[in-house]
């Protein structure tokens, strides 16, 4: 289920909108990787058999390589050669010209701009004058100097381009004396290539304050939309820390810091950064010149509540819970409605992080939300209550509704990320009660789905938590049907799009070891399943004890599995997690059974009965009776057995994975044998039909276990009507598979 906490973050980087006055670094408009950019415009000037499509690719290259930190010989040209492959040479012999001494001092391509390109009504023309301009403000040595760090950035990585005479040039007696000590803002010898990136991506130099604007923004939004696209954690932070060394109070960059420390779980650093965030937004002034003194307030109220939200993702209710408070009462003080909404909806998440009931406060933050027309809270509010209503049971049609009413402002107000949740909240809730193919539509709605957010850098939002959950949910629904190889593929794909160290990781990991748990049950390779009920346990601690309660009770370990079950149900009880309330009676009953108490086992399954009918939950409904039938067969009534099977067959059928297809066709057939008795020859023909179809299932799985039940009840059935030749097929099939089997105690007899 797709959770809303995430949602709620408040960004302030991307909403203050604050633009530092002050620069840090030095001027660098004339470096050796302004100078390549140069060269490549030059060269697109000045080639007219051009095809489009190159063009246009070029034309879209340029702005992120002016605008963006100043990169090696070797990454420009790798960059260049990937849009246009002709490019390149030509660039490589401009840009070689520019090392010959002559035509460097002489002929400099920087000073035969065509002139048409040099327009104010060009944005391009704005770089090419700059730079003009800055470079006719060298001095001679400034020239020499700049002249000597071409050859030193090209030799470095290219070492054909230097091979031109670089003999060095004798300076005569009049130059500046002044030249040795030149100011910070004037063109020396570090600031050349102050911005060069080594091959690893980490700067060497400060960055211009447009450069390190650019980068910031770009890394952010990545974070946002696509974190695999984004520098790795330990890079990021080396960037920063360059930037933070020239300029110590870019708050930004300190929010970014922030960002990527939340990736890693590094509780020190992501406190650290977020207070050095608001210190430095405080100190700079930037609110605080179009708001006065409530710039100020603003400032701290959020930076309290950034803090609150911090210590709710990494679990520490108690300084949440502090934190909150805290920034409740600024904001009542100040008397700010918008930041007191967003500490309700904080408030309420986390009283359900901690587990307990809020209901209460969710229905009043709609209510508050709504009055001051704060839609994405609003649905925000209402999303989670369908989510609490989803885990207590609430009635289908009432959900549904819930979610549909939000979906209409959702799509007129543009907000894409309410619509992945609402979607994504969707598939669940038809999970949840059985629907088998509506989940795995909405869940293909939602992937298929264009995203209604501005595309920058080339990336499309597609790494949200609502995604996570619509391919879970494909994997499980694949692996039903005992496509795994496809699961395999969906997992493959969960992997790369959010790798461990992110936080919605935890998803796909639960995922993926449930269904290996499920796999190595049915195949009846237990020790396979217990270090996976381990690793469960870890992520989800209900789901790991219902899984270890399974595995005993495959063991034969009844005792163990009924105190877990006990303790099971109390938690679920007073969560009030019906389903699992539910798979919990049912659980409970199956251990009856084992010790032959079938008439003991039926209170449990009429209450499992009543509350899977009233909650809507299809699914747990047909399994319920499945297991009313067994037990029904087991006291000697068959005929009521069969007709509650077959009430059930088409949903099962429709809806159910192969495993729940197999054992209710299984238990058809069974039924067909009680009844068939001495005389009845067509019921033992309709039974061998019917356990033809459930051997299919089976062998999908290969669930041995299953097929040795059925090759037993084929060579029975085949024996009473006289089919020798079947009979020792089936008998041989049997024998192979129970001398590979280990004994597992359990019996055809004795479990469904």
């Amino acid at each position: 289920m797709a959770s809303v906490h995430e949602s709620l973050y408040f960004n302030p980087m991307m909403t203050n909108g604050v633009v530092h006055a002050n620069i840090f670094g030095i001027k660098d408009w004339v470096t050796p990787y302004k100078i390549a950019v140069l060269a490549l415009l030059h060269e697109m000037s000045t080639t007219k058999p051009m095809a489009l499509l190159d063009r246009r690719r070029l034309n879209k290259l340029i702005l992120p390589l002016q605008q963006g930190p100043d990169l090696t010989l070797e990454q420009f040209l790798k960059i260049v050669e990937e849009c246009c492959l002709r490019m390149v040479n030509a660039v490589k012999h401009r840009y070689a010209s520019s090392l010959n001494k002559e035509l460097f001092f002489k002929k400099n391509f920087i000073l035969k701009i065509p002139e048409p390109l040099i327009s104010f009504s060009l944005f391009l023309g704005l770089f090419m004058r700059q730079m003009l301009l800055a470079y006719n403000k060298l001095s001679f040595s400034q020239v020499y100097k700049l002249y000597k760090s071409l050859q030193q950035y090209c030799h470095r990585v290219q070492p054909e381009l230097s091979a031109l005479p670089t003999e060095d040039m004798e300076l005569t007696s009049n130059e500046d004396p002044s030249a040795e000590h030149i100011d910070k803002d004037e063109l020396d010898t570090a600031s050349l290539h102050q911005s060069e990136l080594r091959s690893e991506g980490t700067s060497q130099g400060p960055l211009s304050q447009k450069q390190a604007e650019y980068f910031l923004a770009r890394q952010a939004y990545l974070l946002k939309n696509d974190e695999n696209k984004a520098m790795s954690p330990a890079k990021l932070q080396d960037e920063l820390n360059n930037i933070l060394k020239f300029n110590p109070d870019f708050a930004e960059a300190h929010y970014l810091s922030y960002l990527n420390s939340i990736r890693v779980q590094d509780i020190y650093i992501s406190t650290h950064s977020l207070l050095h965030y608001f210190d430095r937004l405080i100190l700079s002034g930037g609110e605080g010149k179009s708001n006065g003194d409530e710039g100020y307030g603003r400032s701290l109220r959020y930076a309290v509540l950034n803090l609150a939200t911090l210590h709710c993702r990494f679990g520490h209710y108690q300084q949440a819970d502090l934190a909150l408070q805290e920034a409740i009462r600024i904001a009542q003080e100040a008397n700010d409605h918008v930041c007191l909404q967003h500490c309700l909806s904080w408030l309420y998440t986390l009283e359900q992080m901690k587990g307990s009931d809020s209901v209460v406060l969710t229905e009043d933050s709609v209510k508050i939300a709504a009055h001051f027309c704060l839609p994405y809270l609003a649905s925000l509010g209402i999303q989670s209550l369908v989510q609490q209503g989803a885990k207590q049971g609430m009635p289908a049609n009432k959900l549904l509704d819930a979610l549909r009413g939000t979906d209409i402002m959702h799509w007129k107000q543009s907000l894409s990320e309410l619509i992945e949740i609402s979607l994504a909240q969707t598939t669940s809730i038809w999970r949840m009660y059985g629907k088998s193919t509506m989940a795995r539509q909405q869940a293909q709605l939602l992937l298929n789905m264009n995203s209604l957010e501005p595309v920058n850098f080339s990336v499309q939002q597609n790494n949200t938590e609502a995604f996570a959950v619509a391919l879970c949910h494909l994997a499980e629904l694949h692996a039903e049907q005992g496509l795994y190889a496809v699961v395999s593929d969906i997992m493959k794909h969960l992997k790369q799009q959010f790798p461990p160290h992110t936080q919605h990781a935890k998803l796909w990991m639960l995922c993926d070891l449930k269904i290996q748990f499920e796999k190595a049950m049915n195949d009846g390779k237990y020790h396979l399943a217990e270090p996976h009920v381990t690793a469960i346990s870890a992520l989800n601690s209900t789901e790991g004890l219902y899984r270890k309660a399974q595995l005993l009770k495959a063991l034969n370990q009844t005792t163990e599995a009924s105190q877990i079950l006990q303790q099971l149900q109390q938690q679920c009880e007073k969560s009030k997690d019906i389903e699992m309330t539910i798979r919990v009676m049912l659980a409970s009953a199956e251990l009856h059974w084992d010790s032959s108490g079938f008439a003991t086992a039926l209170p449990l399954l009429l209450q499992a009965l009543a509350l899977s009918r009233q909650h809507n939950l299809q699914s747990l409904t047909s399994e319920t009776l499945l297991h009313l039938a067994f037990t029904q067969l087991m006291l000697g009534i068959p005929e009521q057995a069969l007709v509650l099977v077959q009430d059930v067959l088409e949903s099962v059928l429709a809806h159910g994975s192969l495993i729940d297809k197999g054992r209710a066709l299984l238990l058809a057939a069974r039924c067909q044998m009680a009844l068939a008795g001495a005389a009845v020859q067509e019921h033992r023909l309709t039974a061998v039909h019917t356990l033809d179809e459930a051997a299919v299932y089976f062998s999908q799985l290969d669930c041995k276990e299953r097929m040795r039940d059925i090759h037993y009840l084929q060579a029975r059935l085949h024996h009473t009507l006289g089919n020798i030749s079947q009979r020792n097929k089936c008998s041989m099939l049997f024998r192979l598979l129970d001398q590979e089997l280990p004994s597992s105690g359990m019996t055809v007899v004795s479990h469904l």
